[in-house]
């Protein structure tokens, strides 16, 4: 049971009103509600929702995002084999030479 004296009084039977209409009743602590938008006027959940372009945005995203289409298969050109180094080389400039220890 709440303190009697420090809670607001309480609304279980508020009405909400939007443009001048009720649209519900939900409980409160103020005995009405004044709304500008909610959910059956809202644009997202009626489904009225379109894209706004703002200097080609959309268009730009489009190109940015989307996959290009796929290219005609090539014939691939042949891969050299790699040739490796044998011992009979001369070390570069790179590599160092191996040092002797006494």
């Amino acid at each position: 049971m709440p303190k009697p004296g420090i809670h607001p009084e309480w609304y279980p039977e508020a009405p909400v009103y939007c443009e001048g209409k009720v649209v519900m009743t939900v409980g409160s602590t103020k005995p009405q509600l004044h709304v500008e938008i909610w959910s059956g006027n809202h644009p997202f959940y009626t489904g009225t929702q379109k894209i706004v372009d703002t200097e080609g945005r959309v268009e730009r995203f489009m190109r940015k995002y989307t996959k290009p289409p796929a290219p005609a298969t090539k014939a691939q050109p042949e891969k050299k084999p790699e040739t490796k180094a044998t011992k009979d080389t001369k070390p570069t400039a790179k590599t160092p030479k191996p040092t002797k220890k006494k």
